[in-house]
């Protein structure tokens, strides 16, 4: 029994070395495919431009081909301009099932001149409740802004525009949840959320501003495949191809600590951490914990 074990560790570990990560850089027309509203969407520009679309009859939502286990994924995104009010366009990672990981971007629409609301969250193995919100310091719908989530064995980053405004490092040793386990495909969409997206749902969506429309542009996956339970060890394992373990990617340099702290001081509007009326004093673990 015990040597049958030891052969078994060895064949994960030699498979680690052996077959380096998939580096991907990512397609709409060939990398992802719509989900649902299919009708409302379109892709163009050789496959690097796509467009979210919300009517009354229907919103849209399009989906990764392939699963990821870390590395970093980008997506640049225009919101909807003018009344979004009552909308949510949606970005994030998500494997499947009731014990699922997911890490979120999520964008509420608002009344015209009034700021979007970029919501944060993470789940792991099905446990969310982990909300952090900011207001944006620039017009989301003005231009294209890049949108990052960077995810390795140490601690997922969120990423606006290069600056980091969030980090969730792992505390799993310390039995605190992390998405290491599960390979996680891409999602966007864009639908109606207006019973609680907009000041807790009492400004509803103005259809006679429809279609809304939201631009993505050049989703780029530089990240490691999932091809099943050998990509928790292949994906993590530290080597050239895995460049998403290398030392300088385990916590944030000075700079990007001064403008998380700039981030957080200035535009964070909620954070978990301090709702202790919502958990009744009952806060989560990680809370205590320095995260960067």
């Amino acid at each position: 029994m015990a040597r049958g074990f030891q052969a078994l560790v060895a064949v994960i570990f030699i498979s680690a070395i052996s077959f380096p990560s998939c580096l991907v850089n990512a397609n709409f027309y060939s990398d992802t495919y719509f989900n649902w509203g299919a009708q409302h969407s379109y892709v163009f520009g050789n496959g690097e431009d796509l467009n979210l679309v919300l009517d009354k009859v229907s919103g849209s939502g399009v989906q990764s081909h392939k699963s990821y286990l870390f590395g970093s994924i980008e997506l640049l995104i225009k919101l909807v301009p003018g009344n979004s009010a009552g909308t949510v366009t949606a970005y994030y990672l998500s494997s499947t099932g009731d014990y699922h990981d997911e890490i979120d971007f999520e964008f509420l629409g608002n009344s015209t001149g009034e700021p979007y609301t970029m919501h944060t969250n993470i789940f792991t193995q099905g446990k969310g409740n982990r909300e952090q919100q900011f207001k944006l310091w620039f017009d989301p719908t003005a231009d294209f802004h890049n949108y990052t989530i960077h995810w390795n064995p140490s601690a997922v980053v969120w990423f606006v525009d290069s600056i980091p405004i969030r980090v969730y490092r792992n505390y799993k040793s310390e039995g605190i949840g992390f998405p290491d386990q599960q390979g996680m495909q891409v999602y966007s969409s864009l639908w109606n959320a207006d019973n609680w997206a907009t000041r807790g749902g009492l400004v509803k969506i103005d259809w006679s501003c429809a279609p809304f429309n939201a631009g993505l542009r050049k989703f780029n996956a530089r990240a490691c495949k999932w091809n099943g339970p050998v990509s928790i060890f292949q994906c993590a394992f530290p080597n050239k191809a895995n460049w998403w373990t290398s030392p300088v990617y385990k916590q944030l340099n000075w700079d990007q600590q001064g403008k998380l702290k700039w981030v957080r001081d200035n535009y964070m509007v909620y954070n978990y951490c301090t709702d202790y009326k919502r958990f009744n004093w009952q806060m989560a673990p990680e809370c205590s914990k320095p995260q960067y």
